[in-house]
């Protein structure tokens, strides 16, 4: 080994110690070195229940020590008795509890010897108790006068302590004991002066031993206590013992201590322990104690008084507590005292130990041994367990120190020094080993280290040498010498590499050397990657009741995969695997998890990441996020009449800061119990100036706000009650309300009860006609109307309502204007006129009735017409009147929804809030021609291969004189592309079929048939066919007609023919192919464009589609018939309107004819259609 290294002469020599072996590490067992105890009993006791005690002693060395006893001085031979079991290499030995064991009794000492010299043990006490008892006695009875002193002496057997004594009857009733009666502390029962109820045949004086598991009880004792043997002349017996007491009464008198110890003594307490004083007095009446400190004063903090104020007690003595202590006994008689002089010693403690250790040959040696106490103790030196005798020591020997010069092997003993006063004595042991040997490296060879980058690594070489050793590392595979300043070597050969890098790995040597000889062994260090983690979210803020899911993200070197762990921390307490709280918590390998977060979740929350070489700790703060707490110590101050400053503490705000607080009130008087809100004080105020109403009883609550939320309310505070006040405002929102012509309703908004200021509130009215009277008519109401009778009819008053209370009225109130009550109009419209602008809608014209016949507010007018009689067959009708209502003041309106070619009777009428006025005279008119409906049916009666015949019915109305009808007709085919449209004129208004002939086989056509008047057509009724295939149909058509499965067919094509077109009905409403705008288009209507001529040329609008749209619906797309349900879309309010240009504005109000009949043409077009 050593010329392996000497080949490498890479040496880096770290440090240079030269070690004291006296410091250095404990001597190997292979060493030859002086016994040493290791172990040892101390004082012992052999209770009687026991089966053996146990007696310890052992020791180490080298050679293997052997064993010897002292008792009481005195060899002591372990074989001498057969009940002693020893064991070998061992000092300790057993007694075993056979027989009488007393004469084992005594202060034992164990000597541990080998060819070095001798270790000694303290002193060993084995205490054999005997069993206590109270002797066998006879205690004649005491037999004394009332106020005399007594003493029942206990006298209790010894044992070991602690002794606990108790006075008690046969029936194990202690005897009650006070300032009078009581046990001192060796347990003599004291009377300071006897009454005759403590006459008994049974004090019972225990001794209680509980270490001994004994309670011994003394004969009983007999206590005879007699009145005042002189006093039998007196009459009465209280008077007897009054006179006998009268005479016994005396100055207190010290029974403890008793008054031949003179008026002092002296008391000695050991350091540390407890002190006692103890003063008993005799006297009557009974003496009262009382304790000073002559030299001081008492310690309060840890004297206490007893037994009724009779003992002093003293615990942890220290030398401040030497004094002198005086106790008084005193009564109205007199007083006594003593004085107790304490002193406080301490048996013997060390100050200085002798050390032992390892020395070389040729060192010297020094001890030291000094030890306190009082008396100040004697101080012993022994060598090997003998006193050294300073006649024959080659050394130097003081009562403090020995020493020795140029040390040899023969030196080599074991040093004891012992300091005694007669409280005690103190042991101590040094051994001297003088040895010359070559170093010894106790470290194992070749061993293996690891650690990971950037973390220190420790090479161990623990040696023993002596002499001293010089310690150095090597590293053998490198030439470049290493910075010192990483590396250092401890005293113990221990080398330490800080702050590690991958370079570092490999082999080392230690090399030990003395003057002796040298040895080596060499260590092998790996560097492993170091473990690191990180935990995910990084500090979260979570909100209570939410849940968070932290992650724990690790690395690490693969080597160490087998003893890598992870754990969970909160606050830095281990929290367990899988789950916790009912699985509230659960932790799963990295992952932490939390659901239903509560505030006591916050807190830091680290995974700790460990390998057999690291351990790394990442944190993460959790944040729980709250609602603020309440507020609390709500405070009034400033008391003002109508101001009062509220204070109070924020409650914790959960880490969300409070950004605002709600200071809420509730008042006894108006609204008990009822918190409502009365301002809000931004930011972290928690103090305000709270404006307050009059005549309020208020208490406050606050809530705090923050980001998350609000607060429970805080707790209120205490009331306070606001003075009254008049009143500040007046009622508001003054108005008028009648239902009768000749009375007046005055109402208003009755103040709150926060703004009333005071009790008594009522409200002062005052009106008066306006532009007639001159002075106010007044009336003080309690409630918030005043009702007028007698009125007249709708004419101006000045209002005005003024809020008085018990401490006075409000301020000036403002004047409001109201009307009385209301009649319905008195007068009707004139100069009623007709003019017609088409043949279903006509402009009506009045003059408005004047506004003193309105008498109220005018509301509007009102229209009503009714249809007499057509003017195509001049028959009569049923009078059913419509009506239309325009609102405001105006004169014209427009009545639209009317048959053409027909007579009319219309009327006009004012309205107001009461009601209808009398209408005006009827005006008669007439309606012109306009174009017809459409006819009934259109049917395809007969096909060819070229031809069609045609058959329609009549109109369903006419609206005038039919003069023919328009016959049109296109191809069509199924992607709803459509031909040229071609017309055939119908001059004969009779004919009603019409055979079309030029037409293309096997082709789809649409037909149109409308019927005319001389204003002009109607809407067609159309018919879908298709053409025969050249030579077929025909026939074949004339053959099957006639059949009746053909009709049975034809009809169920022809019910399935109906659901497909309503679909496409339907469809096409929703925007099909075929648009509105398509069939005006192509098929204009005459009237109904004369119509849109008319009106949008005297009544124009912003808007001109809706109009359109209203309008084309009116001629065309409504039926007279259902005129009523139709125009109501048009009336303002639940009737409709125009616009106030002069388009409709009326509501319509009719209902439907009778027999009124559908259109029974093709709904799937009904328009013809163009590209």
């Amino acid at each position: 080994m050593e010329m392996l290294l000497r080949t490498k002469r890479i040496t880096i020599c770290l440090f240079f110690f030269v070690l004291s072996l006296a410091a250095a590490i404990e001597i190997p067992l292979s060493v030859a070195q002086l016994p040493t105890i290791t172990e040892q009993s101390h004082t012992q006791v052999a209770y009687p229940f026991d089966e053996d005690f146990t007696i310890k002693c052992e020791a180490r060395g080298n050679p293997q020590p052997t064993f010897n006893w002292t008792k009481d001085g005195k060899p002591f031979n372990l074989l001498s008795d057969p009940r002693i079991i020893t064991f070998n290499n061992s000092g300790t030995f057993v007694i075993q509890n056979h027989g009488i064991i007393s004469n084992f009794q005594g202060k034992y000492r164990c000597y541990a010897s080998n060819a070095l010299g001798t270790a000694m043990s303290e002193e060993i006490e084995l205490i054999v108790p005997s069993v206590p008892k109270f002797p066998k006695e006879k205690i004649e009875p005491l037999d004394v006068e009332h106020g005399d002193s007594v003493i029942l002496h206990c006298n209790p057997p010894k044992g070991i302590p602690p002794l606990h004594i108790y006075w008690m009857n046969i029936d194990l009733q202690h005897i009650p004991q006070d300032e009078r009666v009581s046990m001192s502390l060796k347990g003599d029962l004291y009377f300071a002066n006897v009454e005759e109820n403590d006459s008994r045949s049974d004090y019972c004086c225990f001794a209680a031993f509980p270490r001994l598991r004994t309670i011994v009880q003394k004969m009983p004792m007999t206590l005879k206590v007699s009145r005042f043997k002189h006093a039998n002349d007196s009459g009465s017996p209280n008077a007897a013992v009054t006179k006998a007491n009268f005479i016994k009464e005396r100055k207190p008198k010290l029974l403890i201590p008793p008054e031949s110890a003179g008026s002092s003594s002296s008391v000695t307490v050991i350091k540390g322990g407890v002190l006692l004083l103890e003063c008993i007095a005799e006297g009557l009446p009974t003496p009262h104690l009382s304790w000073v400190k002559v030299t001081g004063n008492l310690p309060k903090d840890k004297s206490v008084k007893e037994n009724f104020g009779k003992i002093l007690k003293i615990e942890q003595v220290s030398a401040a507590d030497e004094g002198t202590y005086q106790c008084t006994a005193s009564n109205p008689m007199g007083r006594t005292k003593h004085e107790f002089h304490v002193h406080v010693e301490e048996p013997p403690r060390w100050i200085k130990e002798p050390e032992g250790g390892v020395y070389s040959v040729g060192t010297n040696l020094v001890l030291l041994c000094e030890a306190i106490g009082n008396p100040e103790p004697t101080i012993q030196w022994k060598l090997n367990g003998m006193p050294i005798d300073s006649r024959t020591f080659r050394g130097r020997i003081s009562a403090r120190e020995i020493s020795l010069t140029n040390l040899q092997l023969q030196d080599s003993a074991v040093y004891q020094c012992e300091a005694s006063n007669k409280h005690g004595t103190i042991l101590a042991s040094a051994n001297v080993n003088v040895l010359n040997i070559a170093p010894l490296i106790l470290t194992s060879d070749a061993e293996n280290y690891a650690t990971v980058v950037g973390y220190s690594a420790f090479l161990h070489c623990e040696f023993f040498a002596s002499p001293a050793a010089d310690i150095k590392w090597t590293k053998y595979d490198s030439v470049e010498t290493l910075s010192a300043l990483r590396y250092e070597l401890s005293k113990n050969g221990t080398l330490e590499i800080k702050e590690t890098k991958k370079e570092d790995s490999g082999s080392y040597a230690c090399w030990a050397t003395n003057s002796v000889g040298k040895r080596a062994i060499t260590a092998n260090l790996d560097i492993r990657d170091a473990t690191k983690i990180v935990i995910t979210p990084k500090n979260p803020r979570v909100l209570k009741s939410h849940s968070i899911l932290l992650k724990c993200q690790s690395e690490y070197d693969s080597h160490l995969k087998n003893s890598f762990k992870l754990s969970w921390r909160k606050d830095g307490d281990q929290l367990p695997v899988n789950s916790t709280q009912d699985s509230r918590i659960i932790v799963d390998m990295d992952t932490l998890f939390i659901s239903s977060v509560t505030l006591e979740d916050q807190g830091v929350y680290m995974c700790v990441a460990s390998t057999s070489l690291d351990s790394v700790v990442a944190e993460s703060l959790l944040i729980v996020l709250d609602v603020p707490d309440p507020p609390e110590d709500l405070q009034l101050s400033e008391h003002q009449n109508r101001s009062v400053r509220l204070s109070w503490k924020a409650g914790a705000s959960h880490n969300s800061p409070v950004n605002e607080s709600i200071i809420e009130y509730e008042e006894s008087q108006w609204e008990p119990g009822r918190w409502q809100e009365l301002t809000q004080i931004p930011g972290n105020d928690t103090t305000a100036i709270l404006t307050l109403a009059p005549y309020m009883n208020y208490q406050f609550r606050v809530v705090s706000v923050n980001a998350v939320g609000r607060s429970q309310p805080s707790k209120p505070s205490l009331r306070y009650a606001t003075p009254p006040a008049a009143p500040d405002k007046n009622p508001e929102n003054i108005r008028v309300e009648a239902s009768e012509p000749n009375e007046m309703v005055m109402k208003w908004e009755p103040l709150k009860p926060t703004e009333r200021n005071g009790p008594g509130l009522e409200y002062k009215v005052s009106w008066r006609q306006r532009g007639v009277e001159t002075d106010w008519n007044e009336e003080l109401v309690k409630k918030h109307s005043l009702t007028l009778r007698n009125t007249p009819t709708f004419v101006p008053y000045e209002i005005k309502v003024q809020a008085v209370n018990n401490l006075g009225t409000g301020p000036e109130p403002n004047v409001t204007t109201g009307y009385s009550g209301e009649d319905t109009p008195d007068a009707a419209p004139s100069g009623v006129s007709v003019d017609i602008v088409n043949s279903t809608l006509v402009k009506v014209f009045w003059f408005g009735i004047p506004r003193d016949r309105v008498r109220g507010h005018l509301k509007g007018y009102k229209v009503s017409w009714w249809k007499t009689k057509s003017m195509l067959d001049g028959k009569r009708h049923h009078p059913e009147k419509h009506h239309l209502t325009f609102v405001g003041d105006r004169n014209y309106g427009m009545i639209p929804g009317l048959e053409p070619f027909s007579e009319f009777r219309l009327t006009v009428l004012a309205y107001n809030s009461k009601g209808d006025g009398p209408e005006s005279s009827p005006v008669v008119f007439e309606t012109p021609e306009g174009v017809p409906e459409q006819p009934r049916f259109l049917k395809i009666l007969n096909f060819d291969k070229d031809s069609v015949t045609l058959s329609w019915g009549l109109p369903k109305k006419a609206n005038g004189h039919l003069t023919g009808y328009i016959l049109q007709y296109q191809m069509i085919n199924e992607t709803h592309e459509i031909g040229p449209l071609s017309d055939i004129s119908v001059a004969n208004r009779s004919t009603l079929s019409w055979r079309l002939s030029g037409l293309s086989a096997s082709t789809k056509y649409k037909f149109y048939v409308k019927a005319c008047t001389a204003k002009g057509c109607g809407n067609p009724v159309t018919e879908e066919g298709l053409t025969m295939a050249q030579g077929t149909y025909a026939g074949i058509y004339d053959g099957i007609s006639t059949q009746g499965w053909f009709i049975g067919l034809m009809c169920a094509v022809a019910l399935l023919t109906l659901l497909l077109l309503t679909i496409c009905f339907v469809r096409r409403n929703k925007g099909g192919k075929y648009s509105v705008k398509e069939k005006e288009d192509l098929h204009p209507d005459p009237e109904a464009q004369s119509i849109k001529d008319e009106i949008f040329g005297e009544y124009s609008d912003s808007d001109e589609k809706p109009l359109k749209g209203s309008l084309r619906s009116i001629n065309g797309d409504i039926k007279a018939t259902e005129s009523a349900d139709s125009l109501v879309d048009y009336g303002e309010g639940e009737h409709g309107m125009f616009n106030e240009d002069g388009s409709f504005i009326g509501a319509y109000s009719g209902s439907k004819e009778k027999g009124s009949v559908e259109s029974t043409g093709s709904s799937t077009a009904t328009f013809p259609l163009h590209a």
